[in-house]
């Protein structure tokens, strides 16, 4: 099977539908072959959140030509590359999957506009989430994007060990009452520091935790330290980007194969977490 023919299998098999409620415009889409000759015939797939150099080199030793990703490829919206010509690190990475006949594929829009599951169509990456940390029986809503979870009861501490366990971290930043007893989860969409509408939520809605992927000081994060330090029962796990969203592309593995047929070998590529944590 050609590479574009797994790429417009996946796509058909979603819900299609973008953030704003249209049918996603092929025209404006993030997900775009970002590199390669995607006429190929497919020898290997590898799913993972984020093409790093390591990733590209597993993908290359198990002999897969298709790597789909989440993220972007060079470090910017919509991958522009006229800037980075002569940039050392861009050279040698495109150098490397040229040289080997690496395909990437970006599958962000897609997956998140909703994957079929038993209970209709659900945001691939969200619903992955949930289905890692073992929250699936624990979605609050009918809602597309599961976000909001009512868990069993659980410290602060043991929750950020659970995370750290399934998300395979290298550690998480914890902000808040670390003695805090968690039941209600969320898990917000970008936080770039306008934040005022989830304060807000985090209030009125009596959310014990938020499991971040970004985050800045001056905002949710100063509130819910302030929260911490009256003693209330507000905490935040700041467990990044990248590290939360890899399990929603992990999950692909459980579906992509009855999409494709079983044939084309498929494996899950870990890019890792970011972060190298030193103690003093």
């Amino acid at each position: 099977m050609k590479i574009i023919e797994i790429v417009q299998n996946i796509k058909k098999s979603c819900r299609g539908i973008a953030f704003d409620g249209n049918r996603i415009d092929e025209k404006l889409t993030r997900d775009k072959i970002l590199f390669g000759d995607p006429t190929q015939i497919c020898r290997g797939i590898v799913v993972t959140c984020y093409a790093s150099i390591d990733v590209i080199k597993e993908a290359i030793n198990q002999g897969s030509n298709l790597i789909i990703v989440h993220e972007t490829l060079f470090w910017n919206r919509g991958d522009k590359t006229d800037w980075l010509l002569n940039n050392k690190v861009f050279l040698e990475k495109k150098e490397l999957l040229e040289k080997n006949n690496i395909v990437v594929w970006r599958n962000h829009d897609y997956i998140h506009s909703g994957i079929s599951t038993s209970d209709g169509y659900k945001d691939g990456i969200f619903y992955g989430i949930a289905k890692s940390l073992d929250w699936q029986d624990y979605i609050v809503g009918e809602n597309l994007m599961p976000t909001l979870f009512e868990i069993p009861q659980i410290s602060a501490n043991n929750l950020a060990k659970h995370l750290i366990k399934k998300l395979g971290l290298n550690g998480l930043r914890l902000i808040g009452n670390n003695n805090a007893q968690i039941s209600k989860v969320q898990i917000p969409l970008h936080m770039f520091g306008d934040d005022n509408d989830k304060i807000r939520f985090m209030d009125e809605e009596n959310i014990d935790a938020i499991i971040a992927m970004e985050l800045v000081d001056f905002s949710i994060s100063s509130y819910v330290r302030d929260a911490g330090q009256l003693g209330l029962n507000k905490t935040i796990f700041s467990v990044g980007h990248f590290n939360l969203e890899e399990v929603g592309m992990e999950y692909m593995l459980e579906y992509i194969p009855q999409i494709i047929g079983k044939n084309i070998p498929i494996s899950f590529v870990k890019s890792g977490d970011n972060f190298t944590y030193i103690k003093s």
